[in-house]
């Protein structure tokens, strides 16, 4: 692959400035373009000049982000490989989350860039239920913005660069222009129709290929009784494929032998692998959007107005989401001085059949993991369509498993008729969201403005959970007891209040030196408040999902309430000399509600300059027409979250129905937190060749933050099973480069290369003295960790004993030696890539996006368990299962294994090598590289003379495909970038994900 890309790379490269270069002395049209970089927006939504920056920031425009692919609903995963130095972590989670990471993971609890709209700050944070044993990804906010609002993206990297944002700009910001209205040339109202369809089909490549030679069971033999005539029952009360080879003249008694209303009851059946298998659970995801814009525009005022549609279902049955979004933009100026802009969108979403995350109660960990080749889905389905509707008759109230404890006994043994847990046990959510800004700006004089802005972010959240009766008892609610139904419900605020005042201003001191800046001020507040409250022992009606219908006394709800303020004043110079060199210095002061007073106020500041070497160098022969080196300093700093610094007490009931009874809270509090801090420089330089027919920005970063707030455990003595501390410092440096090239382009046909590049490595430089680990999330079979002297984000776990560097095998059992608490992986990768291709002649144009991560280790769970009950191609070869094994590796004298492997039959007859009771952690990471073709598209524009004599001003029809090829992965059977939710839980991690789906849509435009 590494040979491949250089290879490619050097052809577009060489072949680019040949062609470029000589298109360039026929002195073609293409050739006559500014000089100028081009204007950005940047902190506080102030456009600046590019070349003026002194740091580096990549913008995208809205038709590269969305134009070239299928609507996602989700603007972050849209930015996969159009951005050096931002990792995008998309997973395959109906409605999930996308991780953003900015130049490495600065934090030690995860980095997510704050996301910015016209200079106002919005809450991107993800929200999900549960850990890694299972729960919900209810996607994060970032969702809820309208991609047809959207003019341009635009990255802000370092900390020079998003350094007035504060502590929130620690992690790099995203900072999103919104469009404004522009009606007809006439005055008249402009009007924009767009409405597209798409549908997902499954990529085999990640998902099981299943054995077909082995069914239910986990030895050879059928020890699950037998029915009339003797005949053997299947093993049906298991959930693995390591029993009895198939035999189609062998008649067995299956699972739908004991359902009344199959038309197997009652007799034997071939004992044969099923014809209809877990792909065929899964249905089209389909998606239907159509948006309606209204604009107009003259001097002094225009008006925006869009509204869209987005309806979709998703790959397992019963998941539908429905959202609307209506969002308005006015720019008004009352006088010639004083203007007014309005941004308010409004989303109203709701969704039901949310994907189950993690190990527990996740149907497709069953598909991965613990699964019976011999179970037909058709008939699955058949018998709870028959069922459900019957339950008396069922007694199991529907849900009619494949997984019965006996042929006497019906109900799940571990596993419910998924049927009857996607028609039954789903979720449901409701969201809200409001997101409103106004300002008003006064021009004092030439020289002077001030604006004012108040900016409200607002969301409520529902989210129910409902466990059916007839279920498999599992953990439920707030006391977390196996019960085999109940309800559960979460109501969940969160509101952010910002109040800006700043003042622009810009001075020309002398005819070659010129000094502008933002003087000003922000009061952010934010509240939390959330309560969750759930039936106890189960329900008393089934089918009724109430608090009231709780078979038991409910438990107190468990309610939070949090307000969170910081205040803050900042100011910025930058001076310009002759448009030759630039100097930018940056300040800000903020004080945090979190932090102890003594410790509550922190400053920091930013330096950086640019120097335009080409207008030094002038020469009328030059190939080089902008050429601008950069560099910069900067700190950031960091608060704390709320409730740290005293104790906190819980209701635990009441003795005697009179005396309250309080519980502290887990986390030991720390009335000396002090601010996190961040420190970063950068250098960079930017060139333009063959009048911006090849453009190279390249940038170097290192990157310490320190002072980390963390909750390392404690011993449980003391009361409490954490403490809150400032401890823990990571470094991170790295290299980015933009490439850009038209390697031709005449009247009717150009050819654009747009490539992206990055490398960052990180480095946990300390953490509290003595401790060298701290757990990060805890996977289902190993631990995602910071270690110190290591990389963040160390898979932790056992290891082989090696020696020599090779495998040591213990001469007495003939099995590995493992080694506990070792490094067998690390989550971040070593490099990541985009490369676009875009063609365009005379009104057709194609483009393609290749989107590449090497290196990232990733932890199957699926494969550590689904090798072991059998379920794939690499268990059934000859001999894996009825040979002995000699394990490859020498024995701790260095001499060569000869010992066959004794393997536990009560631990299940399993290969040795592929097997968690044997094996250790380290068989089952892998290489989580992968490269794909993340987009493409065909756009056809309808000529102008041919619409000229319609109302139509402009019509186009595009075919748009998303993730059609995984031209390259190293992890069988499920895609490596597919993980569980947002944050924490998206890096190293493979367990019970749905497979991912090639994206084909048709998109239609028109404007009036």
């Amino acid at each position: 692959m590494k040979k491949l890309t250089a290879s490619l790379l050097v052809l577009v490269l060489s072949s680019s400035v040949a062609v470029a270069n000589a298109q360039q002395k026929k002195n073609d049209s293409a050739t006559q373009t500014k000089e100028i970089e081009g204007v950005v927006v940047t902190a506080l939504g102030v456009k600046r000049e590019k070349k003026a920056l002194g740091y580096s920031s990549q913008e995208v425009k809205a038709d590269k982000l969305f134009g070239g692919t299928t609507n996602t609903g989700n603007v972050a995963s849209q930015l996969s490989g159009k951005v050096a130095g931002l990792n995008v972590n998309t997973n395959s989670n109906f409605g999930g989350s996308t991780n953003l990471v900015i130049r490495g993971v600065k934090s030690l609890q995860g980095s997510n860039p704050l996301i910015v709209i016209d200079g106002s700050p919005v809450n991107n944070t993800s929200t999900s239920s549960g850990n890694a044993n299972g729960g919900f990804d209810l996607g994060n906010a970032l969702a809820d913005i309208n991609q047809e609002d959207i003019e341009s993206v635009n990255v802000l990297k370092g900390a020079a660069a998003s350094a007035l944002y504060g502590e929130r700009g620690l992690n790099g910001v995203i900072v999103i222009t919104t469009k404004n209205g522009k009606g007809k040339e006439d005055g008249s109202w402009g009007v924009t129709l767009s409405s597209s369809v798409q549908a997902g089909f499954v990529d085999k490549s990640t998902f099981p290929t299943y054995q077909t030679r082995y069914g239910a069971g986990y030895d050879p033999s059928f020890y699950s009784g037998t029915g009339a005539g003797g005949i053997s029952n299947v093993n049906f009360g298991e959930d693995a494929s390591w029993g009895p080879e198939y035999d189609p003249n062998k008649l067995v008694y299956a699972w739908d032998s004991y359902d009344p209303t199959s038309p197997n009851y009652g007799k034997a059946t071939p004992w044969v692998a099923a014809k209809n298998g877990p792909l065929s659970f899964f249905d089209t995801p389909m998606s239907f959007v159509n948006s309606i814009a209204l604009s107009k525009g003259h001097k002094g005022f225009n008006f925006n107005l869009t509204y869209d549609n987005n309806m979709s279902n998703g790959l397992l049955p019963n998941s539908n989401l429905r959202k609307n979004t209506l969002s308005t933009k006015i720019n008004y100026d009352f006088t010639p001085k004083l203007h007014a802009t309005v941004y308010s969108t409004l989303t109203v979403q709701g969704t039901i059949g949310r994907t189950e995350t993690g190990y527990n109660d996740n149907i497709v960990t069953g598909f991965r993991q613990w699964w019976q080749t011999n179970v037909d889905l058709v008939a699955l389905q058949n018998s709870y369509n028959n069922n459900i509707n019957n339950p008396i008759q069922a007694n199991n109230y529907g849900n009619v498993t494949w997984n019965r404890v006996s042929a006497a006994k019906g109900i799940p043994a571990f596993w419910n008729n998924p049927y009857f847990q996607r028609y039954n046990n789903y979720e449901s959510d409701d969201r809200t969201r409001i997101f409103t800004y106004a300002q008003l700006t006064y021009d004092v004089d030439s020289h002077i403005n001030i604006t004012g802005k108040f900016t409200y972010d607002n969301t409520n959240l529902l989210f129910e959970r409902r466990l059916a009766v007839g279920s498999y008892p599992q953990a439920f609610g707030i006391s977390q007891k196996n019960v085999g139904s109940g309800y559960d419900r979460y109501d969940l605020t969160r509101r952010e209040i910002n109040y800006d005042l700043f003042a622009n201003y810009k001075y020309d001191l002398l005819p070659w030196l010129n000094i502008s800046g933002i003087v000003g001020g922000t009061i952010r507040r934010n509240n939390a408040s959330s309560i969750e409250a759930s039936t106890e022992g189960g329900l008393i009606k089934p089918g009724l999902y109430s608090l009231d219908n709780s078979l038991r006394p409910e438990l107190n709800p468990i309610e939070n309430v949090s307000t969170v303020q910081t205040n803050s004043w900042y100011a910025t110079a930058s001076f310009d000399f002759n448009k030759i060199f630039y100097l930018d210095g940056t300040f800000r002061r903020d004080v945090s509600s979190t932090l102890p007073k003594q410790n509550n106020k922190y400053n920091y500041g930013s330096i950086s300059g640019s120097l335009i070497l080409s207008e030094l160098l002038k020469s009328q022969n030059s190939i080089v027409n902008f050429w601008k080196v950069r560099g910069n300093y900067a700190e950031v700093g960091g608060t704390a979250d709320p409730y740290q610094l005293a104790p906190q007490y819980f209701t635990a009931g009441s003795f005697g129905g009179q005396i309250g009874i309080y519980k502290p809270q887990t986390v030991l509090s720390n009335p000396g937190l002090k601010p996190q801090r961040s420190k970063e420089f950068e250098f960079g330089t930017e060139v333009h060749f063959l009048k911006d027919r090849i453009t190279l920005d390249a940038a170097y970063y290192n990157t310490k933050t320190s002072n980390q707030i963390i909750t390392p455990n404690i011993s449980s003595a003391s009361g409490q099973l954490a403490a809150a501390i400032n401890a823990g410092q990571i470094n991170n440096k790295g290299v980015e480069v933009h490439l850009g090239i038209t390697p031709i382009k005449t009247q009717d046909f150009s050819w654009d290369v747009d490539a992206n590049w990055a490398k960052n490595t990180s480095k946990v430089v300390s953490l509290e003295d003595g401790l060298k680990v701290y757990p990060l999330v805890s996977l289902v079979g190993a631990t995602v960790v910071a270690s110190v002297g290591n990389p963040w984000g160390d898979i932790y776990g056992t290891d082989y004993v090696y020696l020599n560097g090779q495998k040591v095998v213990d001469p007495t059992t003939g099995l590995y030696l493992k080694e506990d608490n070792k490094v067998i992986g690390n989550t971040q990768p070593k490099w990541t890539g985009g490369l676009r291709n875009t063609f365009r002649y005379k009104n057709i144009s194609l483009s393609f996006l290749i989107d590449v991560r090497h290196g990232g280790d990733i932890f199957s769970s699926d494969l550590y368990y689904g090798l072991a009950t059998g379920l794939y191609p690499e268990t059934a070869v000859d001999g894996y299962r009825t040979n002995g094994v000699v394990l490859q590796g020498v024995n701790p004298n260095g001499q060569v294994n000869t010992t066959q492997a004794q393997v536990n039959v009560s631990e299940f007859n399993q290969n040795p090598n592929d097997s968690y009771n044997y094996a250790p952690d380290k068989r089952f990471v892998y290489d989580g590289s992968f490269v794909k073709l993340r987009e493409a598209s065909i756009t056809y524009s309808l000529p102008k003379k041919l619409i000229a004599s319609t109302f139509m001003t402009e019509a186009k029809i595009s075919l748009v495909g998303r993730n059609l090829w995984i031209i390259h992965k190293n992890l069988p059977y499920a895609d490596p970038e597919s993980t569980q939710m947002g944050g924490l839980y998206s890096y190293g991690s493979s367990v019970g994900s749905l497979p991912t789906t090639r994206e084909l849509g048709i998109n239609v435009t028109f404007k009036f």
